[in-house]
């Protein structure tokens, strides 16, 4: 898994790692099983404080995408695909079109045209559900 944080982004580092390691699992780059890098590796690989690399897989454990065993030696591995973690309710839906908002605010924001925008789009969807438009997830 190649993951890489800018500390000159606007969006916190937990959250470039805690996103990197979601879009790794979404994409199947990691798989149910897969043993996460220790805590203290990543954080030297990617330079930033190892307390902020523990709070991104206590998020992910708490959404359910990874489990941490306790103990010397022990890590954080893949529980499940993004096809086990998904709920279909309305509190997720509201998150996930929320989401898909605060892109397409932002794409307005820098002046990229709706067509440059939703040929992004699209491709990020392919990219997570392939080729197949209908292919996965809840309506």
């Amino acid at each position: 898994m190649m993951l890489v944080v800018s500390l000159e982004s606007k969006e916190p580092v937990i959250d470039q790692i805690v996103g990197g390691i979601r879009r790794a699992i979404a994409g199947g780059e990691l798989r149910p099983g897969d043993e996460l890098p220790p805590v203290r590796q990543l954080a030297a690989d990617l330079g930033v404080n190892l307390n902020t690399v523990a709070r991104a897989y206590r998020a992910l454990e708490g959404a359910g995408l990874v489990s941490t065993a306790r103990g010397r030696g022990r890590g954080s591995r893949v529980t499940s695909d993004c096809e086990l973690v998904h709920e279909s309710d309305d509190e997720t839906r509201e998150r996930i079109e929320g989401g898909f908002g605060d892109v397409a605010a932002d794409a307005k924001l820098a002046g990229v045209s709706f067509e440059v925008a939703r040929a992004a789009a699209l491709r990020q969807l392919q990219r997570f559900y392939g080729a197949a438009s209908g292919k996965g997830g809840n309506a």
